[in-house]
């Protein structure tokens, strides 16, 4: 697997990166997890505007999936080869209508799934193109749910957003990669389930035995170096923070 981090910043873009959106490719597959604000524009960086496969939507907060709408229209008003077939987008329940919605002026009710096939996501397993795919809810205000990815043996664990919880450490468990968030800073936010800071994230890591720690997920006000040397208190794994256009081969 090839993991491309498209953007990792919270809450709202920074100068340097669009919000969550991460490329995993396997066997020519292409899947999206999380299309935030300003991905759309930072994908085309990596790929063409229409090589996606699939894409798969954490939950329904708009700097996981805003970005959706301009690809709406992409796929839907394109000029040259005429309108794209629908993709697959796993998201919560309501995804078609809250994009629906927030794109305000479709042309019907129903213009999205013309050229996205909505998937409802449940907790459980089954299988995204080459990906062999566990999904589990975790601890946010909405529906929101982690993933675990594995080919051919190797594993990458992503968190979506989410505050401590035992289906976070599930989907961790042995993750030769885990990408995850840690939006809140130790001592400072403890709100649960809402956000890790740097240290929670770091535990959840050691407890799963991760062989990688990648934080994401860091808002621009919050001291993200601060974070990730909260998380290698508690992290005896490799540890760095999510860059945007950042490569790692898994």
């Amino acid at each position: 697997m090839k993991l491309t981090v498209v953007g990792c910043s919270g809450s709202f873009p920074s100068a340097e990166s669009a919000c969550s959106s991460y490329l995993v490719e396997a066997d020519g597959f292409r899947l999206l997890l999380d299309m935030g604000n300003g991905a759309l524009g930072e994908l085309q960086r990596h790929i063409g505007l229409y090589d996606l496969d699939a894409i798969f939507l954490s939950h329904l907060h708009a700097d996981h999936c805003i970005d959706m709408c301009g690809y709406f229209v992409a796929r839907y008003y394109r000029h040259e080869g005429g309108r794209c077939d629908a993709l697959p987008v796993y998201g919560p329940e309501g995804t078609e209508h809250r994009l629906t919605t927030a794109y305000a002026d479709t042309p019907s009710p129903t213009s999205m799934s013309e050229v996205f096939d909505f998937r409802t996501l449940k907790p459980g397993t089954f299988d995204i193109g080459p990906f062999s795919v566990r999904a589990e809810r975790v601890a946010h205000p909405v529906e929101a749910y982690g993933i675990r990815l594995e080919h051919e043996g190797r594993t990458l664990a992503y968190s979506g957003d989410t505050g401590v919880c035992e289906p976070l450490h599930e989907l961790a468990d042995g993750a030769d990669l885990f990408l995850c968030e840690a939006s809140f800073t130790y001592g400072k936010e403890d709100i649960p389930d809402l956000h890790l800071n740097g240290r929670e994230a770091g535990a959840h890591a050691e407890r799963a035995g991760a062989g990688r720690l990648v934080l994401t997920h860091v808002p621009p006000w919050t001291d993200a170096d601060r974070n990730l040397a909260d998380a290698r208190a508690v992290y005896r794994g490799p540890a760095e923070l999510a860059v945007s256009g950042a490569e790692y081969d898994i």
